[in-house]
């Protein structure tokens, strides 16, 4: 990892100034099921499912996988992670990223380590788990105080279209089921000190009404709380972005998922250490196809710098399929001769486009 890592380095360095502004980490968990009887380190989970629980520490602005380390399937989730999130941190300081953001869900609120990389000028935003100390000081807070939450919604290209019917909704109404529909989000703040911090910390609070229906028939209303604890002032992260910025880590689900979708998380070997050198290993392959994104360096006219940028935008959001089908798996012909060898392809889509750039951008001089 640490090599993989040093290659990073060279490919970091290509990038515009304005790749370096911000450097976002991510850490999760997932289980790499397996039926294997004889795998050394494996256990069994809350669900009774046996294999192993790697930990997978990525970067959300490109979603590389920075590090990833295999544990045994019985391990809660935000084992070693601080370890891990400074190994990152180390990386990031090395590039000379202006600004680092940790993020994780509400297994990694470390709150051990929040004085640690607050006196080191990281910021986080995690989850925090609704407690009862929480949720009654949620309730405390008088009403003037919340603000209506307005989610964003991505403008529609084209005229509006009328909405299809809702046929499972339909389905639970008929059945006579308890159907839960959200009325409306708010959000409010206050200041926390953890039990483990020697200072207090911005929590942001969600509190969302949502309408118990069964039937034709309204039971109740229910409030439910989420929490999110943040070092990041008020005038540079507003509460609403730091809602915002929590809900955007659910993006590492993503990453997982192409992780699983190249064969990185799987475990076909035969003990805890060699299906983590595999893991770890096999991840190179969605590594790889990052790299090809950001070695590509718009330059030359406008438009011409305009169209570069969109093909490397485009290929670094590519899912691992995709760009396997579009720039990998292309029919050629391999012709040696004496002194060199000739890829000649045999049929041309828009995708070769994007991989003669790639090409061309890659054998370019690198920055040292």
């Amino acid at each position: 990892m640490q090599g993989i890592n040093r290659a990073r380095r060279v490919v970091w360095k290509q990038q515009p100034q304005e790749f370096f502004k911000q450097a976002t980490i991510e850490a999760d968990g997932t289980l790499v099921e397996t039926c294997g009887e004889k795998k050394e380190g494996i256990g069994m989970n809350y669900q009774g499912q046996w294999g192993y629980h790697p930990l997978v520490v990525s970067l959300a602005e490109t979603q590389e996988v920075l590090y990833l380390a295999n544990r045994p399937g019985n391990r809660p989730s935000h084992e070693h992670a601080a370890f891990y999130f400074d190994l990152a941190i180390d990386e990031c300081r090395r590039a000379d990223f202006e600004k680092i953001v940790l993020r994780g869900d509400t297994d990694f609120s470390l709150t051990e380590n929040f004085d640690r990389w607050d006196a080191d000028g990281v910021e986080f935003v995690f989850g925090l788990d609704a407690m009862p100390n929480l949720v009654e000081i949620a309730e405390t807070i008088d009403e003037q105080e919340w603000t209506r939450l307005r989610r964003k919604t991505k403008p529609r290209a084209g005229p509006s279209r009328a909405k299809r019917p809702n046929h499972k909704e339909a389905f639970v109404r008929e059945k006579g089921y308890k159907n839960l529909k959200l009325r409306g989000e708010s959000y409010a703040e206050f200041d926390y000190r953890p039990t483990k911090c020697s200072r207090s910390y911005r929590v942001v609070v969600l509190r969302k009404t949502i309408d118990v229906d069964q039937g034709q028939q309204r039971l109740f209303e229910e409030v439910r709380y989420f929490f999110y604890v943040t070092n990041a002032k008020p005038s540079e992260l507003p509460a609403r972005q730091v809602i915002a910025s929590a809900n955007r880590r659910c993006n590492q689900e993503n990453t997982i998922s192409q992780l699983k979708a190249c064969g990185a998380l799987a475990a076909p070997l035969d003990s805890l250490a060699s299906n983590g050198a595999y893991m770890a290993i096999a991840s190179l392959a969605w590594t790889l196809t990052r790299w090809c994104g950001l070695m590509i360096r718009p330059a030359g006219r406008k438009d011409q710098r305009a169209a570069q940028d969109a093909v490397r935008r485009r290929v670094i959001r590519m899912e691992f399929a995709t760009f396997a089908g579009a720039l990998v798996q292309v029919p050629a012909q391999v012709i040696r001769t004496a002194r060199r060898v000739v890829y000649r392809l045999l049929t041309y889509r828009p995708s070769v486009d994007a991989l003669l750039l790639i090409h061309e951008h890659v054998r370019r001089p690198l920055r040292c």
